[in-house]
């Protein structure tokens, strides 16, 4: 046996000192299955300091190489990086025809296969190491003599060179090109956009070729045990007969394929050799047990003799990878811990909702920002209410917008997806379609969009019309012309059982916003422990209700405030009332009430026309109140608590319907304990004012009602000062939930519905590390949350912690929360199993210490 301490390059054997870190993982797996018996054609390895050093031409000692595979040597070099998902260079067969062996081949195997055999050399080499034109040699498919002349005379006119005959030559020069390819600059590109290191190792096989041309029955195949769809068990593969490498994976329509299980529409490995059948299928089986993984073995058959070229981890869809993981645990195989980690959780989105097919036609159209994952197909239409007509018909629609304000609320709702010309991953469009499910594409600044004539038009000027078939892929921020193939979400029996293990490992809370009974429905389908955000805003959309909050606007004193607050007083206990049955024994917290009153008031002049007319008052009184209440930076002007404070008649017909739901709850089960949470806090006071009145509230209901109940009371911190101040604040509250959207904008300066425009200019010139929307900014907004967390805990040790913003599911900003002792996240339904699997990683790869 060679070793790389004196040739560079170590021979594969049972007990070589072969490891992936070193050599790749090919190198390891083919030592793997040559521990497991397979019969595997004789192989050396160099391992990637090695490949380095040719790429220098530092060479190994190649008539040692060599020698090992015989007088004649025909090889095979294949790449083996540490992850075989960061690429590299083609492999290259028949390493080492030249005309004598040629000569030998026509006597052994027949002219034609000799003829193929040194074509396919020659076609290599010229475009991978001579680098010349591929067109012009991939044009020579005949396997003829005068084929094979044309072929040499070409590489000597555009090289000035004969063909190489020596096989060390031809060789070095094929390692030192595959050397060199790796460590261009283009590979080098690739492989990190891969999340490959920069100086990521490359390792390089040398393998005795078996020729699968002989004059029996030979071939080449592939074989798999598993659909990598579906990920059900089955055998699934190709052979192609008289054929090398991969190349059943081709178009062969022409030449002579076998199937590999019997098939009454023509032969097969099984009935024709059933002793390689039944080792194939051996192999595969041993693959599961001992590489604990599904893999699809390469073979070649040479004179009905079977050889085990590769294996390679099955390509797989997300929802067939699910599938496996879970079964190999309950084999036994693998551990349920490993199951877990097996599956990243962001790709849990391909599981939950409809997916476009990855094989089928895309016409695309516009790209923005993937901004809620999903695909949707459905007719374009421009504003809610045709959304409502379209889907009162039983027609889908993708409601495209400029952007989107909470009175397009039920056309969101009537969608089956979203599309705007502008917005970020938190904007309103995205934080309601990420809650909803459904899927969205913001931000698509390239597109315009003409209402006045019912047209959408594309950055290369291509014009669709309102009513318009369209696709929306979520996943991947693209809009599409037409219907394409679909793949239903997958939430059987596998995903159950993965969630549940990943459950038993998390060690922190995961909750789900949410805003209605739909809502909450999927919070308990997904598992959620209770309700994070309860969003009330988003119920005073429907008709009836819109126009009592419009009352309620427009009223000069407080009584009249109060009459048209207590037209909404019903509604709004019948709502928390059916959540708290929904949510039965989990805790719902309630954020009172928070935009700006200018987001219930219509804004064109038709919109202006119809509430003067419900409200019976001239048009231009209704147009001076409109104007009145605008403001020049709403998201920091009259919402939340400050609302609550001066017209504190809102708070308290909220907190009346939240005390009489939680009494009528209380009587079908068990007893309710509502959370109120008051929203944009900045100041103690804000919080003794507002607790005053909901006390105050709290102890009439129980009063009037003849029952009792407790509550929770606390804040949303969502201002830098409120995390600042965290300490006197907490003397007033059970728990602190903070908002990272408005909380990142504040921080930042940043309007979230704007950023889009140039974030990604900022990332990509290093600004910023990720979108701090995207992805939790740890130092600078995470600091905050570090200081309002230690000082709000050092004032009340009860106090819980949490974050309800959209950061919420995402797994780094888990990590931070998880890492900064916060009780829970809560997050779009949705996304409440990614944050689920997400927890369960952490505690699996940094379980918390014991306490003593």
């Amino acid at each position: 046996m060679q070793n790389n301490q004196t040739s560079g390059f170590t021979e594969i054997t049972p007990t070589a000192e072969i490891e992936t870190s070193l050599h790749g993982g090919r190198a390891k797996c083919l030592q793997r299955l040559i521990r497991l018996d397979m019969p595997v054609p004789r192989t050396v390895a160099l391992d990637f300091g090695s490949v380095h050093g040719v790429s220098a031409g530092e060479l190994p000692d190649l008539d040692a190489m060599l020698a090992l595979f015989g007088p004649d040597p025909l090889v095979s070099v294949r790449p083996s990086s540490e992850d075989p998902d960061w690429g590299g260079p083609g492999a290259i067969l028949n390493i080492g025809m030249n005309d004598k062996v040629h000569a030998h081949l026509v006597n052994s195997h027949g002219e034609t296969a000799a003829n193929a055999l040194y074509l396919r050399f020659i076609q290599s080499y010229a475009v991978h190491v001579g680098r010349l034109d591929p067109d012009e040699f991939d044009a020579l498919t005949t396997p003829s003599a005068d084929t094979l002349r044309e072929a040499l005379d070409l590489y000597e006119e555009e090289t000035d060179e004969y063909f190489p005959q020596d096989p060390k030559v031809q060789l070095a020069e094929i390692l030192r090109s595959m050397a060199r390819a790796w460590e261009g600059t283009t590979a080098r590109l690739l492989r990190q956009a891969k999340g490959a290191p920069a100086d990521a190792g490359l390792g390089l096989v040398v393998q005795q070729m078996v020729l699968g041309v002989g004059q029996g029955i030979c071939g080449s195949g592939v074989i798999q045990f598993v659909n990598g769809t579906t990920g059900h068990r089955e055998i699934r593969g190709r052979y192609l007969c008289k054929s090398q490498g991969r190349d059943a994976l081709a178009d062969a329509e022409d030449r002579d394929v076998m199937y590999l299980t019997k098939d009454p529409r023509g032969r097969s490995i099984e009935e024709v050799l059933p002793q390689s059948f039944a080792d194939l299928v051996r192999y595969g089986e041993f693959c599961r047990a001992r590489l604990r993984e599904e893999m699809e073995i390469e073979f070649t058959i040479e004179n009905e003799q079977l050889f085990i070229l590769d294996a390679v981890r099955v390509p797989r869809s997300e929802r067939a990878n699910v599938r496996i993981a879970v079964g190999l645990a309950k084999d036994d195989i693998i551990t349920r811990s490993d199951a877990v980690m097996r599956i990243p959780p962001r790709a849990l989105a391909e599981l939950l909702h409809s997916q476009v097919d990855p094989d089928g036609k895309r016409d695309h159209f516009a790209s923005g920002i993937a901004a809620s994952p999903g695909a949707a197909t459905g007719k374009m239409v421009f504003n809610a209410r045709a959304a409502q007509t379209l889907a009162s018909q039983g027609e889908n629609c993708i409601l495209v917008r400029r952007e989107t304000s909470p009175e397009d609320i039920r056309g969101m709702h009537a969608a089956k997806g979203i599309l705007t010309i502008r917005g970020g991953i938190t904007s309103h469009a995205a934080v309601i379609a990420r809650g909803l499910g459904l899927p969205c594409v913001v931000g698509a600044g390239d597109l315009t969009l003409d209402k006045r004539n019912g047209k959408l038009r594309s950055a290369e000027g291509r014009e669709l019309r309102e009513g318009d078939v369209i696709t929306i892929d979520g996943s991947a921020g693209e809009a599409l012309v037409g219907a394409v193939d679909m793949m239903s979400p997958e939430l059987g029996e596998s995903f159950q059982t993965l969630m549940t293990w990943a459950d038993e490992f998390r060690d922190i809370g995961v909750r789900a916003n949410a805003d209605t009974p739909p809502d909450a429905r999927n919070a308990r389908m997904f598992a959620a422990e209770g309700i994070g955000l309860c969003r009330t805003e988003h119920m005073f959309i429907d008709d009836d209700r819109l126009l009592a909050m419009r009352e309620m606007i427009f009223a000069d004193h407080t009584d009249d405030r109060r009459a048209a607050l207590d037209r909404l007083l019903p509604m709004q206990r019948a709502d928390f009332t059916e959540l708290f049955e929904i949510m039965q024994g989990q805790p719902v917290c309630i954020r009172l009430f928070d935009p700006p009153l200018h987001e219930f008031l219509p804004h064109g002049r038709e919109g202006l026309r119809e509430l003067a007319e419900a409200l019976d008052l001239p048009l231009k009184d209704v147009e001076r109140r409109v104007a009145g209440l605008r403001e020049f930076n709403p998201m920091l002007g009259m919402r939340g608590v400050r609302l609550g404070v001066t017209v504190p008649e809102i708070y308290d017909m909220q907190a009346r319907a939240i005390f009489e739901a939680t009494v009528e709850a209380s009587k079908s089960g068990a007893p309710v304990v509502p959370e109120v949470m008051i929203p944009l806090v900045s100041a103690k006071r804000e919080v003794e004012i507002v607790k005053a009145r909901v006390d105050a509230v709290a102890a009439a209901v129980r009063i009037e009602q003849g029952a009792d109940f407790t509550y929770r009371l606390g804040v949303m911190v969502e201002t830098p000062r409120a995390a600042l101040r965290a300490g006197e604040i907490a003397q007033h509250a059970s728990f602190m939930s903070f908002g990272t959207n408005d909380l990142t904008q504040m921080t930042y300066g940043l309007s979230r519905d704007d950023a889009g425009r140039f974030m990604g200019e900022y990332v990509s010139q290093g600004v910023y590390e990720e979108d701090p929307f995207h992805m939790l900014d740890a130092d600078g907004v995470g600091e905050l949350l570090e200081i309002g967390a230690e000082r709000g805990r050092a004032e009340n040790d009860d106090l819980t912690l949490s974050i309800c913003g959209e950061h919420g599911g995402n797994p780094e900003s888990i990590r931070f929360c998880r890492d900064a002792g916060f009780d829970y996240v809560s997050c779009s339904p949705f996304r409440v199993p990614v944050a689920r699997l997400a927890a369960a990683h952490l505690a699996i790869t940094s379980p918390k210490p014991s306490k003593p």
